[in-house]
């Protein structure tokens, strides 16, 4: 009797099963795209209550969000370490097509940005192989597109076959980037206010906040405010406010001589966290159109154009709106 510990964590949902001779004895899940470091303990524990036994582990490779997938991976190899066992890697998405014997369909995993990790089956034989495709572009396909998080049982059953993966699957480069280097980030305070405001005044030469609406802002609550410091010298600052069910990016700005060394993404990802942080719906901001620098920023991260506002940052000048979706 074979018993298989299965372990998916490439999708928002963590899944753990066991598997015995081939039959699903039982399966545990949690949805949440940032609950896998948390709970998937916590389930293998659970699971382990009715069979402490294992002879395998089988892991689900991915593709799929890193952070998420990668706590899966190092959990399984770790336990399968500790208990002096072996451990099997498969491919997510195969796992998801395993279940499935229409003529042609797709699977897909998400892959935020608006973006899905897809391949392609046609015959009961892989057609496509693993890559990323735009939400809109596989909206565009006519067949079959299945979304379901691979089953413990599908992990297991593939982990007997020759499929197994030794290797995560990654089909683009990851999200990390390292953080700017010999730049400090930290929140304002009220001295750095007059070396902020000096930088705003010769960054907007036409619409500058004043020093008396910086030190509104400073002063208001459910905000956060950072600068970035270059050797004692404020290089860049950034704030954004909760605003019921999201978070609202007030300002993002890097002096001149600084950009393009990672500062406004580092800014950016920490207002990321912050917004989770806070459980709200999702992110806003308002852009200049033709601000070249900063769109494909925010782009990047997921925002997206949803709409527009004329002369917001005076005559004949439009600001576009942009929202990224934190719950989905």
């Amino acid at each position: 009797m074979t018993t298989i510990l299965a372990i998916d964590t490439s999708t928002d949902r963590t899944t753990v099963g066991l598997v015995v001779d081939g039959v699903s004895a039982s399966e545990l899940h949690h949805d949440d795209p940032l609950a896998h470091g948390e709970v998937l303990p916590k389930l293998v524990n659970q699971i382990l209550e009715s069979d402490p036994h294992i002879d395998v582990v089988a892991i689900g490779m991915g593709p799929g969000p890193f952070t998420g997938l990668r706590v899966g991976i190092a959990f399984g190899q770790a336990f399968a370490l500790a208990k002096g066992i072996p451990w099997v890697g498969v491919s997510s998405l195969a796992a998801m097509a395993h279940v499935h014997d229409d003529k042609e369909f797709i699977v897909a995993i998400d892959a935020r940005r608006r973006e899905l990790f897809c391949e392609h089956y046609l015959d009961g034989k892989l057609y496509a192989p693993s890559r990323t495709l735009q939400k809109e572009e596989l909206e565009g396909f006519s067949i079959q597109i299945y979304k379901e998080p691979p089953t413990s049982l599908a992990i297991a059953q593939l982990a007997t076959t020759s499929l197994s993966v030794l290797e995560p699957i990654y089909v683009r480069k990851p999200d990390a980037y390292p953080a700017p280097k010999g730049v400090k980030f930290r929140p304002w305070t009220h001295i750095d206010l007059v070396s902020i405001y000096a930088l705003e005044k010769s960054i907007y030469l036409d619409d500058p906040w004043s020093l008396g609406q910086f030190k509104e802002e400073f002063s208001g609550s459910g905000r956060q405010y950072l600068v970035a410091e270059f050797e004692g010298k404020v290089v860049g600052y950034a704030g954004i406010m909760s605003a019921g069910d999201v978070t609202d990016i007030l300002t993002l700005t890097v002096a001149p001589e600084f950009r393009r060394r990672g500062i406004a993404r580092e800014f950016l990802k920490r207002m990321i966290d912050w917004s989770r942080n806070q459980k709200v719906e999702a992110m806003m901001l308002e852009m200049r159109v033709g601000n070249a620098e900063a769109e494909p920023l925010y782009l990047a991260n997921g925002f997206r154009k949803i709409a527009e506002r004329a002369d917001y940052y005076g005559p004949g000048l439009t600001a576009v709106v942009m929202r990224k979706e934190l719950r989905k």
